[in-house]
């Protein structure tokens, strides 16, 4: 495995700076995978020729940037800039075999010819309304009232109170959280969050210079006694976390349990962030947990994970009192969702297309989640028949790190666990496979094989080390 070293001979100003810009600039291209171990300083310092200090400040400027993650025994390993979306690019372009990228969290891409007759109809009938032009126009604060009651009506399907009144349209879920963030938390607030979470949460954090403590998880997803143990030594404005098919574990959490979270923050006074991006996925799923403390919870889903990842719509179901500060934060981030593509969401949820094309993603979902299950038995997974990924705990001696390079050369990509540990929280051995961002059921199958016979064989020696 050959070391990465980073052109930096065209650079000017500091050294360490270099490093970092070049650390940057390979994660961007693909040179850099997400999970690549890198270089020790040592072995940095001596084969660049500077001290070891420099490149401490080259990997401590680089972590500062959310680029690289360091594990205390087991070295620096590279995250990418949204490692959540990096595909495979590298392998592609190197000609080292078929591209099979499940590491994208996608929904199935079977129901993309019903999303284009949908949206052939759409825009031919929209091109016959004398009113079209009002789409290119600004829309108030927050969203139209004909695209916030189509959001209040989507989210009702979850099981919630919801009016124009107490939703907001955004430029998708990951927008509606930096509004959510951005809008009502300082620089250097605290955030709780699962010990494993959304990676996009990660780099938002980062972003707005907030700090996240990751909470230990079970089978079931967030513990209710290490939120109350949380709350008691630490002093957080609020709780991130995804109850229904969490990312990356799958886990969907019970209903008690999520009346019991709610009721731990309603006596701590806590606010909560209710990830529900794939709440509409599973079929009977449980109510959220805003439905248990509607009075601090701000729900957040989209259209994304359910519908078109293109469509970029989200909602956002908030207590009426931060309306205006969210419907502000919206204003300053992007000004306003694109009223075109919010018009083809709320229609699409009127005439019900938008529910048979999740219908169709369910029944795809589960036949992929079959077929996994199949090709992976005796594995041992956390995983549910409507998630579009599952999370893949690996047998002993296998490694995060060197599971996602064996793969990486095999032609398939998967998302290691580094890219989901909260702080100092410790890394699971485990990767997360998407089961929707392969093309077909045929492409899926043949990276499925791929990554069963790779865990039947032992590392290569000294696979770990570079």
């Amino acid at each position: 495995m050959t070391m990465w070293a980073p052109d930096d001979a065209r650079r000017s100003g500091p050294r360490y700076l270099a490093i970092a810009e070049a650390l940057a600039e390979d994660t961007a291209s693909g040179r850099l995978l997400p999970g690549t171990r890198l270089p020790t300083h040592r072995e940095l310092a001596d084969h660049l020729g500077v001290t070891v200090g420099t490149v401490t400040r080259a990997y401590a400027e680089a972590s500062r940037r959310g680029l690289v993650s360091g594990e205390v025994g087991r070295g620096t390993f590279a995250r990418g800039p949204a490692a959540e979306f990096a595909p495979l690019r590298g392998v592609a372009a190197r000609g080292e075999g078929p591209a099979i990228d499940l590491s994208v969290n996608l929904p199935p891409s079977v129901a993309d010819e019903e999303r284009s007759t949908s949206l052939r109809r759409t825009l031919a009938a929209l091109s016959r309304r004398k009113d079209l032009g009002t789409l290119l126009s600004y829309p108030p604060d927050g969203g139209s009232v004909g695209h916030r009651a189509a959001g209040a009506a989507w989210i009702r399907r979850a099981g919630l109170e919801a009016t124009p009144d107490n939703v907001l349209v955004s430029s998708g879920s990951q927008h509606g959280m930096t509004a959510v963030f951005g809008g009502l938390l300082r620089p250097g607030d605290l955030v709780l969050t699962e010990s494993l979470t959304y990676p996009g949460m990660k780099a938002l954090a980062s972003l707005l210079h907030l700090r996240l403590q990751g909470l230990p998880m079970d089978e079931h997803g967030l513990r209710p006694e290490a939120l109350e143990a949380a709350c008691r030594t630490a002093d957080a404005k609020a709780l991130y976390c995804i109850p229904t098919l969490q990312n990356p574990t799958a886990a969907v959490m019970p209903e008690e349990r999520r009346r019991e979270i709610a009721g731990i923050a309603r006596e701590r006074g806590l606010l909560v962030v209710e990830d529900d991006v794939h709440g509409l996925v599973p079929e009977k799923p449980p109510r959220p947990l805003a439905a248990f403390l509607p009075e601090q919870t701000i729900y957040l889903t989209g259209t994304a994970k359910s519908l078109a990842p293109g469509l970029r719509i989200g909602f956002v179901l908030a207590p009426e009192a931060l309306i205006p500060r969210l419907a502000g934060a919206i204003r300053t981030t992007t000004w306003m969702a694109a009223p075109l593509m919010a018009e083809i969401a709320a229609l699409w949820i009127k005439d019900g297309s938008a529910d048979a094309i999740l219908k169709r993603k369910r029944k795809e979902a589960a036949a992929r989640h079959r077929l996994a299950l199949g090709i992976l038995d005796g594995q041992r997974l956390g995983a549910h028949p409507a998630a579009y990924h599952l999370w893949l705990h690996l047998p002993e001696p296998w490694r995060s790190e060197t599971f996602v390079e064996a793969a990486r050369r095999r032609g398939v990509a998967v998302t290691p666990a580094q890219a989901f540990v909260v702080g100092r929280s410790a890394t699971p051995d485990a990767v997360r496979v998407c089961l929707g961002a392969a093309r077909d059921r045929t492409q899926l199958e043949a990276g499925l094989r791929t990554l069963a016979d790779i865990l039947g064989e032992a590392p290569e020696a000294g696979f770990a080390f570079v």
